[in-house]
């Protein structure tokens, strides 16, 4: 249920349930049987019932036997792992926000030195959102740090909307509508307004507004716009905020709104070629921007433009990998940027005036993200997750280089220390492309040839598979011996814009040949079963999952796929029209007829005829990104196969399941899945 928008409410842990959550718990537990029975040879006796898990009551499941209890107990020490994420400093103190799990969901917590104790501060009902989580979830107020925004959805349907806590009452307001999709924006230089972008117009654009959270009627729109924009900076003197205009991930604009009057400026040239920009931090003067780009260039590089003249002066000189993320020093005088090297992250720090870099931490292998200065311009604030970490929030001294942690989340019993570093592997495609994965090993006292899954990331763009934390996945390494490979296919993140548009449009099944090609290499492996591997992935990951079960049936012996796409077509209609250009710059144009009938002739769910082997579908009820419709046609072609078909629906999940407990019902479930038809 929606809060009545701009009054002071009680505390947020006092609210009823939204009416999707008591709908879906009203129908307690559902299980069907699949509508054909599998054929003899695939059949598995189910363990006694007196020793069986109960679902959560959201999720709907078809087809799945019952799951042995005893799988639960084995994965208990890889269930419980945590994580925290930075969100936002502290104004004037040296604290901050973090959000982690305590309990089902992610909340935000105080954290009030390095190494202290998280204090709980919001109570959400269902966590702050299911899914795909906003970037930055959470941001203190940047005046006085009475308050701080935070953004919530319901079950995962991405609506986001931005509520104000009071610290010193623990009260809850509304500040949007509590209806439209709202991003959380950028706060002013002097910290009393937030810009931000909504679709609350006609729940397709994404205009800008303008708020003091203090004074939520003071809520103006300051531009109409079309298409999918976010609020990114403010100029120093508060007379313009820059916003960006994302046209696909190949393509965007920065702009100049004028405050007073809404007027565009654009800063960034439009030429024959796309172009991306990414971020942007304005001079201490004014006079420039800084910013990422693929402009004259294979990778993302960071520049400094003269919006004057057009003038683009690049500041990093490296051609092997994306400048990734950036943050600019509240003096100017520093960039702290993370460099993407075959997946690994590098962090830097370079002094402005004399562009020489600083001396910045090295750091494990992993990945580094949410860079953020604080206010005193010495601490940056990041978060690093390892294939040994699941991911904790660091700072470092930008004058001493002295890092600290500020949160160490627990683990659950599970030895992090003993877990296996990957390795990066390639093979040459059908065409002789260089593709890439990482290879996670299992422990040497699993011998002879081991059963493998291939783990397919979403996206693709913007995603790509790295030397970073696999979670609950390390069950399958450690306890039930499968080598796990992440592959980096064509249209991948990371390898620069070239290789990443090598899959777009008519080119898409280019990416399923790719899998097709990882199978060969499989095969030539002599400490790989190529008689037993698994294909699995998510999103995108899901649709090409599908596609190769389908291309390969004859060598992959089960699949599973969480909330894919299985008909290209019928998900760029069915998605929210703000997303649908970005989906077809990128998958291809479906009112194209020569692109539709492509589309067509390789969407899974029309080709669902070849599967003879178990496949075991997820998705969540509410996914805005990826309609359940999309499992439910998958599902209703592969049952006519009379193939084991396992489906499973959570009710209160949107584009992933965010909640603890259906999570690890899921986790458990495909732990099984695996012992029914991989690894026996």
């Amino acid at each position: 249920m929606c809060q009545q928008r701009g009054k002071n409410l009680m505390p947020i842990h006092r609210q009823p349930p939204s009416l999707v959550h008591l709908a879906v718990a009203a129908t307690a537990l559902v299980v069907l049987y699949g509508h054909a029975a599998a054929p003899a040879a695939q059949q598995r006796p189910s363990p006694p019932a007196a020793a069986m898990l109960t679902p959560p009551p959201s999720l709907v499941i078809e087809g799945m036997p019952p799951v042995p209890a005893r799988i639960a107990d084995a994965m208990a020490p890889y269930s419980q792992v945590r994580r925290a994420t930075f969100r936002s400093w502290h104004p004037a103190r040296r604290e901050m926000l973090v959000t982690t799990r305590f309990g089902d969901t992610d909340q935000i917590h105080r954290v009030a030195a390095p190494g202290g104790a998280r204090t709980q501060l919001t109570f959400v009902p269902g966590g702050l959102g299911g899914g795909q989580r906003p970037p930055n979830g959470a941001t203190w107020q940047q005046a006085s740090g009475g308050f701080f925004i935070y953004q919530k959805d319901v079950g995962g349907n991405e609506a986001f909307q931005n509520y104000r806590f009071d610290l010193a009452t623990a009260r809850t307001t509304l500040i949007t509508d509590g209806a439209s999709r709202n991003s959380l924006g950028a706060w002013s230089r002097r910290g009393d307004r937030l810009a931000y972008a909504s679709t609350r117009r006609n729940n397709t654009d994404w205009d800008i507004y303008i708020v003091n959270p203090a004074d939520p009627e003071s809520d103006r729109m300051l531009a109409p716009l079309e298409g999918v924009w976010d609020a990114i900076e403010w100029t120093p003197d508060d007379a313009a905020v820059l916003a960006l205009q994302t046209i696909s991930v190949a393509e965007s604009y920065l702009w100049r709104l004028d405050v007073a009057t809404g007027a565009k400026t654009l800063l960034t040239p439009k030429g024959p070629q796309p172009v991306s920009y990414r971020g942007a931090a304005v001079s201490r003067d004014g006079r420039s921007v800084y910013l990422t780009t693929d402009r004259d260039a294979d990778f993302l590089r960071l520049a400094r433009l003269d919006p004057g003249s057009n003038a683009l002066t690049v500041l990093t000189d490296r051609t092997s990998g994306d400048v990734e993320e950036f943050a600019l020093s509240p003096d100017g005088a520093v960039v702290a940027f993370t460099m993407n090297q075959d997946g690994r992250s590098t962090l830097h720090l370079l002094d402005l005036a004399a562009r020489k870099e600083r001396p910045a931490p090295r750091l494990a292998t992993g990945v580094v993200t949410n860079l953020r200065w604080h206010r005193n311009g010495v601490d940056l604030a990041f978060d690093f997750q390892s294939p040994k970490t699941a991911g904790d929030v660091y700072s470092v001294d930008a004058k001493s280089g002295r890092v600290e942690r500020w949160t160490a989340s627990e683990t659950g019993g599970l030895n992090t220390d003993a877990l296996a570093e990957p390795e990066i592997v390639q093979w040459k495609s059908f065409d002789g492309l260089a593709i890439s994965g990482v290879l996670y090993r299992p422990p040497a006292r699993f011998s002879g040839p081991r059963p493998v899954m291939i783990n397919i990331h979403g996206g693709p763009e913007r995603e790509q598979a790295r030397p970073t934390f696999i979670g609950r996945s390390n069950y399958f390494l450690n306890e039930m011996g499968v080598a796990i490979i992440y592959p980096n296919f064509r249209g991948s993140w990371g390898f620069g814009k070239a290789f990443r548009d090598l899959d777009n449009g008519v080119q898409r099944d280019n990416a399923t040949r790719d899998i097709g090609a990882l199978l060969d290499w499989i095969a030539a492996r002599p400490d790989l079963d190529q008689d037993r591997v698994m294909i699995t992935g998510a999103s995108f990951g899901g649709y090409l999952t599908l596609a190769s079960f389908v291309a390969y049936n004859e060598r992959i012996r089960c699949a599973f796929a969480g909330f894919p796409i299985s008909n290209i077509v019928t998900q760029i209609e069915a998605i929210e029209p703000s997303r649908r250009d970005a989906r077809r710059a990128e998958y291809g144009d479906e009112r194209v007829a020569e692109v539709r009938a492509f589309l067509l002739k390789v969407a899974p769910a029309l080709t669902a005829d070849r599967i003879r082997r178990p496949l075991f579908l997820a998705h969540g009820r509410n996914d805005p990104r990826v309609p359940v419709a999309e499992s439910e046609q998958m599902a209703a072609a592969v049952r006519k196969n009379g193939t084991p078909l396992w489906f499973m629906v959570a009710g209160d999940e949107g584009h992933g399941f965010a909640r603890q407990a259906n999570s690890a019902f899921l986790l458990q479930a495909w732990a099984f899945f695996m012992e029914q038809y991989l690894v026996n």
